[in-house]
């Protein structure tokens, strides 16, 4: 195949705070495939708030292109496996064109839902809150649920998985159009914008029996609100800590109230969506089911061009997005 010209996003400083647009760099590479490379070129790329913590601890490597979740089509192979044409799903995002021998790549098969939608609520962010809920957080039908970041990618779909079980919910958020979002749109039964108001009383004001499910996505104050009103049995499902994410070490506000865990019993526990990749198969029935009932929504914000991708990073970070925070690549 012929040499191809990629752009890609290099990480060449590590972020103080919040990152700043000095902390990259826009590279253009030559790439020369071999016969036997496959060639991938990105159409989407994914910006999630857990890349955040891995500038800082030497995770992402400086002044190579940055990994990311990314969605792409193939348009170079002479692999049985990956055909040219197909669409494909892998960890190499921040650049426009991707080699492989294949073992880093998974295809994705479309069934009529727009193909972005596989790095969002049927992707990996879909399942960190179908398993972070139902596994982790052991929720049972008509339970008090409270989301923290719920007008987010995942904290948005977690908040319509509680809703099909029947249960209250309440979710925090950073805006009144957020809030306005998740009333009217995702159809919870509470919202407040925490950046207005008393996180502690707005819990009172819509769960007022109390929490049995808290899926943590914020840490610092949220957790502090929600641990004083946990009822007894209560679980805490920990997929994030957005709030600590720029601060030196990841470091949370302190918490005051764990104290009440201990007579009400309540388990905190992180997890990660690896463990839920054998749920794979029944989690996407499940899901594609709900998007065809309509019981399932999600909002996309999409910026366009590799060049802006830290740009969306750091907007993310700030709470620009509704929903998932996507990158165009390429035009289908």
């Amino acid at each position: 195949m012929t040499e191809l010209i990629s752009r890609e996003i290099h990480l060449v400083s590590r972020p103080d705070g919040l990152p700043v647009p000095a902390n990259f760099q826009l590279v253009e590479r030559s790439l020369k495939p071999t016969e036997s490379e496959i060639v991938v070129q990105n159409l989407l790329m994914s910006v999630d708030p857990a890349m955040r913590p891995a500038l800082s601890n030497n995770q992402t490597k400086l002044d190579e292109a940055m990994p990311g979740g990314a969605i792409g089509k193939i348009v170079n192979s002479t692999s049985s496996e990956y055909p040219e044409g197909s669409y494909v799903s892998h960890r190499s995002g921040f650049r426009e064109f991707h080699l492989s021998d294949g073992s880093d790549l998974t295809i994705v098969e479309p069934q009529g839902e727009p193909i972005s939608t596989h790095l969002h609520v049927l992707g990996g962010t879909g399942l960190t809150a179908y398993g972070g809920l139902l596994v982790t957080g052991q929720l049972q039908n008509g339970e008090n649920v409270f989301v923290s970041a719920a007008a987010g990618a995942v904290g948005s779909v977690a908040c319509q998985i509680a809703k099909i079980h029947g249960c209250r919910v309440a979710g925090s958020c950073g805006s009144d159009a957020k809030v306005d979002y998740l009333l009217n749109e995702i159809g919870i039964d509470y919202a407040f914008n925490y950046k207005t108001s008393s996180i502690a009383k707005e819990l009172h004001k819509g769960l007022p029996e109390g929490i049995d499910v808290y899926f943590e996505n914020v840490g610092g104050a949220h957790l502090d609100a929600a641990c004083g009103q946990m009822r007894p049995l209560g679980r805490i499902p920990v997929c994030g800590m957005i709030s600590a994410y720029n601060n030196k070490g990841a470091r949370s506000e302190g918490v005051t109230t764990l104290s009440n865990m201990i007579y009400n019993r309540v388990t905190m526990k992180g997890f990660v969506v690896y463990e839920f990749v054998e749920m794979r198969e029944k989690f996407l029935s499940d899901m594609r089911d709900w998007m065809r009932d309509g019981k399932m929504k999600y909002s996309e914000t999409i910026m366009d061009g590799i060049e802006n991708a830290p740009a969306a990073l750091i907007g993310l970070l700030q709470g620009e997005n509704t929903g998932k925070m996507l990158v165009r690549l390429a035009d289908e």
